[in-house]
């Protein structure tokens, strides 16, 4: 049924007493039909558009995932600054230093 009504509404001839409501659906079919030609044809199309959010939205995540890297890195570097065993601890695992007469071993952990 809803193809032969699309069928006649192109014609002006069977609009009858619903001539307005039928010109208005001819005009948002074709207003429609131009605007998704638009979007989708011009150089800065739907696609783009779309591309460039899901792009935004993973780079929003990102600087929130680096925000929480930068917090904790900032209290290593409070905790290593203010405690001198935390310090201590950082250097000996970190670049395997020691003190006076200590002996260093490493183990592979592999």
């Amino acid at each position: 049924m809803a193809k032969g009504v699309l069928k006649d509404l192109w014609k002006k001839d069977k609009d009858g007493r619903n001539h307005g409501q039928r010109s208005f659906v001819r005009y948002a079919i074709i207003a429609t039909t131009l605007t998704l030609v638009f979007l989708m044809v011009k150089k800065d199309n739907l696609f783009v558009w779309l591309g460039a959010a899901r792009t935004l939205r993973q780079q929003q995540k990102q600087i929130v995932e680096l925000e929480r890297q930068n917090s904790s890195l900032d209290a290593t570097i409070n905790a290593l600054r203010t405690d001198r065993d935390s310090l201590e601890k950082y250097a000996r695992e970190t670049y395997l230093f020691s003190a006076p007469g200590e002996d260093v071993y490493v183990v592979d952990g592999k």
